[in-house]
């Protein structure tokens, strides 16, 4: 043990006292380095020999003295910072804080909202007494399943029914509906002028005959219509108006902004009072089921919660190919008084039903997703039409099978021709070249489908070109850093001239202008 004691003196002993002596020669630096009176005091004992040149040379030493100094408390400040606050400023620290405290009261809300939707999930859930005592009457039961999807049906007290105003439905229907004599020898032109002025002489709203063509055939493009521009311009009075004049009054949904999820649309199941919390949305595609008239439901506002939230399942739904296949999934658990048209817990959303969504971009409002905007044929309105006389027009009644006939008639006389497509296809391979944005194949599909209909409603083909192409294919130029890129959108505002003539593309050059502006 003597031995080894004496080797670990004179071996690790050594280290450790040159480790000392390197920390001790350390502190001595510092001292020495920002002891300034120490400092003074010797230039005091040789200042009276000194020159003009050792004054000089004096100077520049204590700069020198002075930058290491600096150096080494910034360097000793950065290596505390980087300890306590890994790295980050002080304020950015305080902002990171600030963002997880967010976070936090966001998870906390979303675990709310989820033990809420359980809550519901549970509420449907029949317990084994209740099971018993439907299997004792599965025969009565079955025979009034049978007959519940007919309106020969008996009526149901809506007191009696979870579904309320859905039952409320059921039973006028069933009573009192008659079916109306339609027009069917009315054509999309016919429409689009007798529409324009029963809104002006009728309701005072005055709108371009345009503007009723865009409608008009972004109908029969699209499910989904989204109406944006300033407040004031007619975005929810024009699809109001088309209710009154098709005389199938239009849903108004006002959209709020703690909307976040799909029961905001559809309702959700009250396990307290164990009735379904009804809402207009559901009343509506409910109700589009006993008619063949066209009914517009408005989402008002619908970007003042974020569409992508609430929104997402009916996206999803009517992205699907077969109109058959377009239901939404209501309850789980399916009673015997249920409402008539409640198949296996699911509504079927009919193609009489069109969703149109009214935009203001603005401070309050939320930016709307690339998932919907492509989904939706997007029309401004960002001023009014003048008014103008028009004698008294009467309002008509027009069924979706006819409508739909005359879309499907268009689409088959008046195709986009091929020398369009050719162009369509040189601007896609100079936008694939120069900005990295192409034509998807829904935007190809939609021109297919739009172009034709805008004739059909009086247009022509290089007007229904130059409004889709704008909307559809030059919007995704917002998502584009274009600040340094003014040069480029001039050129291509060139080419568009080059490739369709000059003037001709008038909606997509105005655009094209806007975003030089706003960038």
């Amino acid at each position: 043990m003597d031995n080894f004691y004496n080797y670990f003196t004179e071996d690790i002993g050594r280290v450790f006292q040159a480790l000392v002596e390197v920390i001790s020669a350390v502190f001595n630096f510092l001292n020495y380095l920002f002891n300034f009176p120490m400092r003074m005091n010797i230039i005091k004992e040789h200042s009276e020999t000194f020159s003009t040149t050792d004054w000089v040379m004096l100077l520049i030493a204590n700069i020198m003295i002075i930058a290491v100094c600096v150096l080494i408390i910034y360097f000793v400040g950065k290596l505390i910072r980087k300890i306590f606050f890994g790295g980050i400023s002080r304020k950015e620290y305080e902002k990171m804080a600030v963002q997880v405290r967010s976070l936090q009261r966001e998870l906390m809300r979303s675990n709310y909202e989820k033990d809420k939707i359980l809550s519901m999930k549970m509420g449907e859930y029949e317990p084994p007494e209740e099971e018993e005592e439907k299997k004792e009457g599965e025969e009565e039961e079955t025979a009034i399943v049978s007959n519940r999807n007919t309106l020969q049906s008996p009526c149901v007290d809506p007191s009696d029914s979870r579904f309320f105003r859905l039952t409320c439905v059921d039973n006028f229907y069933k009573t009192e509906y008659e079916e109306p004599v339609y027009d069917n020898k009315i054509n999309l032109e016919q429409i689009c002028d007798r529409f324009r002025k029963f809104a002006a002489s009728q309701l005072k709203l005055y709108y371009d005959i345009d503007m009723m063509r865009y409608f008009l055939a972004s109908m029969g493009t699209s499910r989904i219509i989204i109406l944006q521009g300033i407040s004031g311009t007619g975005k929810t009075s024009l699809p109001y108006a088309f209710g009154k004049f098709v005389q199938k009054d239009t849903t108004v949904v006002s959209v709020q902004p703690s909307w976040r999820e799909r029961t905001e649309l559809y309702g959700y199941f009250n396990e307290f009072t164990k009735r379904y919390a009804e809402t207009e949305f559901l009343q509506a595609i409910y109700e589009c089921n006993y008619f063949r008239d066209p009914h517009i439901v408005i989402l008002d506002e619908m970007n003042i919660a974020r569409v992508e939230y609430y929104f997402a399942e009916m996206l999803s739904i009517l992205e699907m190919p077969l109109q058959e296949e377009w239901k939404v999934d209501i309850v789980t658990a399916v009673w015997d008084n249920d409402p008539c048209l409640i198949d296996g817990g699911k509504v079927q959303i009919t193609n009489n039903v069109w969703i149109v969504g009214t935009i203001n971009n603005d401070d309050s409002t939320f930016a709307v997703a690339d998932k919907v905007y492509d989904r939706a044929i997007p029309i401004d309105l960002d001023s009014r039409a003048d008014p103008f006389e028009c004698e008294l027009t009467d309002p008509v009644y027009i069924s979706t099978d006819h409508l739909n006939d005359l879309f499907e008639e268009a689409k088959e006389n008046y195709p986009v021709s091929q020398e369009v497509i050719d162009k369509l296809e040189l601007v896609n391979a100079y936008l694939i070249k120069n900005f990295r944005l192409a034509f998807g194949n829904r935007i190809m599909k939609q021109i297919n489908d739009f172009v034709p209909c805008f004739i059909g409603c009086g247009g022509t083909e290089m007007q229904a070109i130059d409004f889709i192409v704008a909307k559809k294919v030059l919007r995704k130029f917002e998502s584009l850093s274009l600040g340094f890129m003014k040069d480029e959108l001039t050129k291509f505002s060139n080419y568009l001239d080059k490739v369709f003539g000059k003037n001709t593309m008038v909606i997509c050059k105005d655009y094209i202008e806007q975003l030089k502006k706003n960038n």
